[in-house]
Formats: C-alpha cells, sequence, structure tokens
C-alpha cells in the first residue's frame, strides 16, 4: 500500500492530535530503519497504521482480544495496551495489510514481548521518541537511539515500567519480560 493511500485510512481513524503523532512516528521509523538496516517500507507501513485502534471503544477491543485468543490476561491491565492487538488485527481485516512482520510490529509497540525483531524494536522506540513527545527521559532516550537500538530501548522500556511503578499502576509482565530479555542479550 502506498504512503498516501495508507495515511488517508488511518486519519480517519485518529483526532488531528494523534494523527502528528502519527506522521513523526511514521518519520522516526524510516529514519531508524534507514540507521539500523530493517526495511523502511515495511517500518513506514507499520508506523503508519500502529495507532489505528486507538480511539476504538474498549469494548470493540475487549471483543477482539476475547474473539482472536489474544492473551487474556491483557484484559486485568490498562485499556491503553488493548489498542495494539485490537489494532494488527484490524489493521489486517480493514486495511488488508497481510504482512506478518508488520502486524507484529504493530501489535507489540505497546508492551514488546521477549526476542522482538528489528521492526518491532523500532516501531517501539520510533512511538517513544518521536519528535512530538515531550517528557522526562525521553531526550535520553534519542541520543541513545543515535548510537545503539538496544541501549535505546532498554532505557525506554525501563522509563515506561519506572513511570508505571511511580503512578502505582500495574505492570504488564510482558514488559518486564522485554526489559529482562534485551538487558539478558546485551550481556552476551
Amino acid at each position: 500500500m502506498e504512503r498516501e493511500q495508507a495515511l488517508k485510512i488511518v486519519k480517519e481513524q485518529l483526532t488531528d492530535h494523534r494523527f502528528q503523532h502519527t506522521l513523526g512516528v511514521m518519520e522516526t521509523a524510516i529514519s531508524l530503519a534507514k540507521q539500523y538496516g530493517a526495511d523502511e517500507k515495511k517500518a513506514e507501513t507499520a508506523a503508519i497504521f500502529h495507532d489505528y485502534a486507538k480511539f476504538r471503544s474498549k469494548d470493540e477491543m475487549r471483543q477482539i482480544i476475547l474473539n482472536q485468543n489474544f492473551p487474556q490476561d491483557l484484559l486485568h491491565y490498562h485499556a491503553e495496551l488493548w489498542h495494539a492487538p485490537a489494532g494488527a488485527y484490524l489493521v489486517e481485516l480493514e486495511a488488508g495489510i497481510k504482512d506478518k512482520e508488520v502486524l507484529d510490529a504493530i501489535r507489540y509497540h505497546t508492551s514488546g514481548r521477549p526476542g522482538m525483531t528489528l521492526l518491532e524494536k523500532i516501531i517501539y522506540l520510533a512511538d517513544y521518541i518521536e519528535p512530538g513527545r515531550h517528557f522526562p527521559g525521553v531526550d535520553e532516550v534519542r541520543a541513545l537511539a543515535k548510537e545503539n537500538l538496544n541501549t535505546a530501548l532498554i532505557q525506554a522500556v525501563k522509563n515506561t515500567i519506572l513511570f508505571l511503578m511511580k503512578k502505582n499502576q500495574p505492570v504488564y509482565p510482558d514488559s518486564f519480560k522485554t526489559y529482562n530479555d534485551l538487558v539478558m542479550r546485551q550481556e552476551d
């Protein structure tokens, strides 16, 4: 699918603010893909569609998670996580994207997972560091991303976990598993 067609489809699903975020994620993902040797077109597509389900109702996302046999434990955690797996499903169903790598990059862009692919890492990180993001720690991760993708990703996941802990919110287990996997692989 061409960029303009994909952006048109996504724009109908998002607020203007979220669409601007999506454009920032797209540009960041393409840049990271160039830097780290990933498929730029797949990075572009995954970035464009990463928040496709962001504004779907919680009931719709809950039903998708239940009906598609996604991990049911997701439903016990913040609904903010739900748009990623629900989005991957809806992007395939409604936009006709069939590429498993692209769909998985969308599916895991909020929680991460152990053994993340290069494309999954790029989308997770691009979502975190796109230019419109402004929060404590983001500039550090942006700087790290220029040097080492995995180091930047470890810091991004750590910052997310610490943020949730400071707010006394539960942390989805796959986020801890992602952090542990990245740190353990870095030691090898």
